[in-house]
């Protein structure tokens, strides 16, 4: 698994979006019994946070240090640095374990070897990801823009399976069918930008270029269709996909 984001782990704890209440209540929705969960790629612990207001122990793993030192500490989660396709958890050892827009950078057959060993009998695998943020037509044109344009060619590859909302991901569970829903936040501008630095392509930008992507030109066109004391309404789309072992 790639680490693109130790370098702005504190910049991903500001200004990543949350995971909506509804897709934590559908997954658990799945699950049988409530003893042990695990989120694999935790970064700064949002899912695992959540995992942790039902589940009796939750773990949570990520190969970033410093991602896991932007988690929150809670009584019921134990953090641990280590890859998702090889963990120290002995066979059978959970009811869930989760992913959060992180499965397109695993190896999938040695990870879903490992999720087939971890989980009990039952168990759910659940992944989820968000896709490309959507504001307004003005503003997403510039988006646009920027993301296939100007960010484009320093995506990693695997970023494709972001463009195309997890489906086609290898995922040789039984599947479970999953609601469509929306993260969604009113943003002012600053926000919105902070956003865009967590990105892991305006990072490889500047390691090519010694420069940020977003120059004065790109920032006075976003200045044109984005005023600096308006709140927006901002959308992720959410991708889920649900099987069971």
């Amino acid at each position: 698994m790639k680490d693109n984001f130790s370098a702005q782990a504190k910049l991903y704890a500001n200004f990543r979006p949350h995971y909506p209440q509804a897709i934590f209540d559908f997954i658990f929705q799945q699950v049988q019994t409530f003893d042990a969960a695990l989120d694999c790629a935790t970064g700064n612990g949002q899912a695992a946070a959540i995992l942790a207001t039902r589940f009796k122990q939750a773990y949570a793993t990520d190969i970033s240090e410093r991602q896991l030192a932007q988690a929150p500490t809670l009584p019921n989660v134990i953090y641990k640095a280590e890859p998702a396709e090889q963990t120290n958890f002995a066979d059978n050892s959970f009811d869930v374990i989760t992913v959060a827009q992180a499965i397109h950078w695993f190896n999938f057959p040695v990870f879903y070897a490992e999720v087939n060993r971890l989980l009990k009998p039952g168990g759910i695998i659940a992944v989820i990801g968000y896709g490309l943020i959507r504001v307004n037509t003005e503003v997403d044109k510039w988006i646009d823009n920027y993301y296939w344009n100007i960010v484009g060619p320093y995506w990693d590859k695997e970023r494709r399976y972001i463009d195309e909302a997890y489906q086609t991901i290898p995922f040789p569970f039984e599947e479970i069918p999953s609601p469509q829903l929306f993260i969604e936040y009113h943003w002012n501008k600053e926000q919105f930008v902070g956003y865009l630095h967590t990105w892991s392509a305006f990072q490889h930008y500047i390691k090519a270029n010694s420069a940020s992507p977003l120059n004065d030109t790109l920032l006075g066109a976003l200045d044109e269709v984005w005023k600096d004391d308006e709140e927006l309404l901002i959308t992720f789309p959410l991708f889920l996909r649900v099987g069971k072992v």
